[in-house]
């Protein structure tokens, strides 16, 4: 089972650190394919809406597929496309590149999710999921400062890609030799995917991911740029950076788990996103000097990540019978969120500039924190008559 579930998680880490990396070497890609740094910065953007886009719809596709047929054809397609963006020559074909690439990524990642938690028995199916899902906190902490840093040393943002690709593969063949044969899950129609989105409860928690996440990576689109006072263009120094800011990130995610079952989803998540806001609005300041620019990516990956595992659960609370379904959209609302950060980072830096682009992301932050407060009530307000309710259900019970 466990080497299962690590050829699962190397997947999922090539997956991650193709939407992460790209920002750490933005500023190389721009260069090679001839287009502004905020055109460039739509690279990102293709790739995060494909994979939130086709999520729901592949998933549909596909419902009927054995997971191992699936999770073999979408890390295949996954590779394709990096391999497109590493060959094409000119810029409209590599971002088609990384739609190719995104669309492999939608049918990968709830796949795999899926599959570690059917590999597993009932007691341990949700170490099966975390740990298949470290290969994303894995893909912030290693993969990201790792291919920048590859980046830098070899002179090419196509090294980098090409490691990305390798990576696939080799995850690819390792699912077509270890992992076993899983059934197809009862299919679930695209109409069933999106129904639990009409609720306002749910609505509400994904519109809460999407402001903050939008705002979280607006600024780390253009990180490069926006930290060049202290790296000075140099890409080893970046790359430190985003090891510092992805450990932080895996510290986060593991430690808002616990957190969240002592203290309530409320309670952490308010938390990680106001200290999120305040540290971005200070970000024209702490990204001045190496020592503060260090404090500031910590408390980003902290309760930028530290804030995924409480909206998971509030949304988990709601409909806990669709789960998969649930686990689904909140993973394509954060890569929607990612596909406009880049967008609304461009816009920010033509009305701010690179180092204003803190502040204005904090606004949207700060707007996920009233959606957070919106949602909260609603579920509250959902829950009363249920409550109300309680007494006269276990009395009729007991009469029974």
């Amino acid at each position: 089972m466990y080497r299962s579930l690590l050829v699962l998680a190397t997947g999922v880490f090539a997956i991650g650190t193709d939407s992460f990396v790209i920002a750490g070497i933005l500023p190389q890609m721009a260069a090679s394919l001839h287009v502004g740094t905020a055109a460039a910065g739509q690279l990102i953007t293709a790739y995060a809406l494909a994979y939130a886009v086709l999520s729901p719809v592949m998933g549909a596709l596909t419902g009927n597929w054995p997971r191992k047929r699936l999770l073999v054809t979408g890390l295949a397609v996954f590779v394709l496309g990096n391999l497109a963006t590493v060959t094409l020559p000119v810029f409209g074909l590599v971002l088609a590149g990384r739609i190719v690439a995104g669309a492999g990524g939608a049918m990968v990642t709830p796949a795999a999710n899926a599959a570690g938690a059917a590999l597993a028995p009932p007691e341990k199916r949700g170490r099966a999921i975390a740990l298949v899902m470290t290969g994303l906190s894995a893909a912030t902490a290693l993969g990201s400062p790792l291919g920048t840093a590859l980046a830098g040393l070899t002179g090419t943002w196509r090294a980098t890609i090409l490691f990305i690709a390798a990576v696939g593969l080799l995850s690819m063949l390792g699912v077509a030799s270890l992992l076993p044969s899983i059934a197809a899950p009862v299919p679930l129609g695209l109409r069933e995917r999106l129904t639990p989105v009409a609720d306002a409860r749910v609505m509400l928690t994904l519109g809460t991911t999407l402001l903050v996440y939008t705002g979280l990576f607006s600024v780390y689109s253009y990180i490069g740029i926006g930290f060049d006072r202290v790296t000075h263009g140099d890409g080893t120094t970046l790359a430190l950076l985003l090891l510092v800011w992805g450990l932080a990130a895996t510290a986060g995610t593991l430690g808002s788990g616990r957190l969240t079952d002592r203290l309530g989803n409320r309670r952490v998540l308010n938390t990680a996103v106001a200290v999120a806001a305040i540290d971005f609005a200070l970000l024209p300041w702490s990204s001045r000097y190496l020592a503060t620019s260090v404090l500031a990516l910590v408390v980003w990956g902290l309760c930028g990540w530290g804030a995924l595992t409480p909206q998971t659960h509030r949304l988990l609370s709601v409909f806990p019978h669709l789960a998969p379904v649930l686990t689904g959209l909140a993973s394509a609302t954060v890569y929607v969120g990612v596909s406009l950060a880049a967008a609304v980072g461009a816009l920010g830096m033509a009305a701010v500039g690179p180092y204003g682009l803190g502040p204005f992301a904090a606004v949207l932050i700060a707007l996920g924190l009233v959606c957070a407060e919106l949602a909260h009530s609603a579920i509250r307000r959902r829950e009363a008559p249920d409550r109300a309710a309680a007494p006269a259900v276990a009395a009729a019970r007991r009469a029974e």
